[in-house]
């Protein structure tokens, strides 16, 4: 349940959530971006910067986005949760596909929504690394 800070509209709800996720395993960039508010931020889970990569604004999401389905045309969601609190959202998957330049994907990870209008303003994404090394 929204608290009172939280606008109805602002909700995320598992029809929204299901949405957005039927959206990503499109892999129609347009269709993904038409989820985000124009000021949107997307913080990716690999990147130069201790949060990933940051990519502010819905062309920048839209741009890397495009870019990334061209490395890995057949990039895939299999979503096992969501997780509801007001104007925030969980979402639980694990990521599959296999990159032009040979990585296998195969991560269990989460994002982390915030919504304001019914749209993403707030996309943080997590997962686990995988490596080869046997380290704690």
């Amino acid at each position: 349940m929204p608290d009172a800070s939280t606008n109805s509209s602002d909700t995320a709800t598992p029809e929204l959530m299901k949405a957005i996720s039927a959206a990503f395993n499109s892999r129609d960039v347009d269709r993904i971006v038409s989820f985000f508010t124009d000021d949107a931020t997307f913080w990716l889970a690999r990147g130069p910067e201790p949060v990933g990569r940051t990519l502010a604004g819905k062309e920048a999401i839209r741009e890397t986005l495009a870019a990334r389905f061209k490395v890995i045309p057949d990039m895939r969601w299999d979503h096992k949760e969501y997780i509801y609190a007001g104007n925030r959202a969980i979402s639980v998957w694990t990521v599959k596909g296999k990159g032009a330049d040979g990585e296998d994907l195969n991560y269990q990870g989460c994002d982390i929504y915030t919504f304001r209008g019914g749209k993403i303003c707030a996309k943080d994404t997590y997962w686990k690394m995988v490596e080869q090394k046997d380290r704690i």
